[in-house]
């Protein structure tokens, strides 16, 4: 049984928020203008700007929200160009200076700013309790031993570089660091990676990894690692063998078609935990 009565969704572009909007029944849809990219007319909605902090508050509470989620992807804006609200220009110094400390600091103060207007927070898998990716291999292929040292090194990596606040993902072949996620995204790494000669990633042959992992001290609540069918696409196009994510803190959207994407281009696909990446 749900903990709200009525939620509310900050919606940021892809398909995430639609499958979320679906889920709940009815809900409150606040569409971040110049992101949100799906179709709400179905849904009770409205367009808030990104820094009219004051709007999107009010838009939710007149809609009986008593909780909300914050779903879908919100690229970092030129705070220069935003036109914030009165509460939102209030809210500007903490923001941009938390953003320099990286989006998870920034994510951490919209949180901070939703529970102290009484609404509870909540993570998309408790709203669609099928986006959790589950532990174990989810295709007909296995990670082989070099995959699961390339992984563990792509997760070392991840966890090394959460202090900087730099990304959720890596990519290792053979050992070898092909890419580590930044501010272009886990698509354009792929794409990235998917130019480079096959001799970088120890010929041939299809090998390497892709990781997906949180950051250490995420808040898990926002901004969870997601794959989906475009990830698994994508990866094969980079001649990767396969796809990791850690199992429990990562979301995967249309898991079935995820895995029979990865079933019809020969890649594994596998959720982890982390006290496996500490076996030899």
């Amino acid at each position: 049984m749900a903990r709200w009565r009525k939620l509310g969704i900050i919606a940021g572009a892809g398909a995430l928020p639609f499958r979320l909007a679906e889920a709940a029944g009815a809900p409150h849809v606040v569409r971040l203008a110049g992101m949100a990219d799906a179709n709400f007319s179905s849904f009770s909605n409205e367009e808030c700007g990104l820094a009219e902090a004051g709007k999107i508050i009010r838009t939710l509470k007149n809609a009986g929200c008593d909780a909300v989620v914050l779903a879908g992807v919100v690229k970092r804006p030129d705070f220069s160009e935003l036109k914030p609200d009165w509460r939102g220009a209030a809210l500007l110094p903490r923001i941009i200076a938390a953003a320099a400390k990286g989006d998870g600091a920034m994510l951490g103060v919209l949180v901070q700013t939703l529970e102290a207007e009484g609404f509870l927070v909540v993570a998309a898998e408790e709203v669609l309790v099928d986006l959790i990716a589950p532990r174990g291999v989810l295709s007909a292929l296995a990670p082989s031993s070099e995959n699961w040292s390339d992984i563990r090194k792509a997760a070392a990596i991840i966890a090394a570089l959460g202090p900087f606040d730099v990304g959720q993902a890596a990519i290792v072949a053979s050992g070898h660091t092909l890419a580590i996620e930044a501010a272009e995204g886990t698509d354009a790494m792929l794409r990235r990676c998917a130019d480079f000669p096959a001799s970088a990633r120890g010929g041939d042959r299809r090998n390497g990894v892709l990781v997906k992992r949180p950051k250490p001290g995420q808040e898990l609540r926002v901004d969870l690692p997601t794959i989906g069918v475009e990830t698994i696409r994508r990866a094969n196009e980079a001649g990767l063998a396969g796809v990791a994510v850690e199992a429990g803190a990562a979301l995967i959207l249309d898991r079935d078609a995820a895995q029979r994407e990865a079933d019809a281009r020969g890649l594994f696909l596998l959720g982890f935990e982390p006290a496996e990446l500490n076996a030899t």
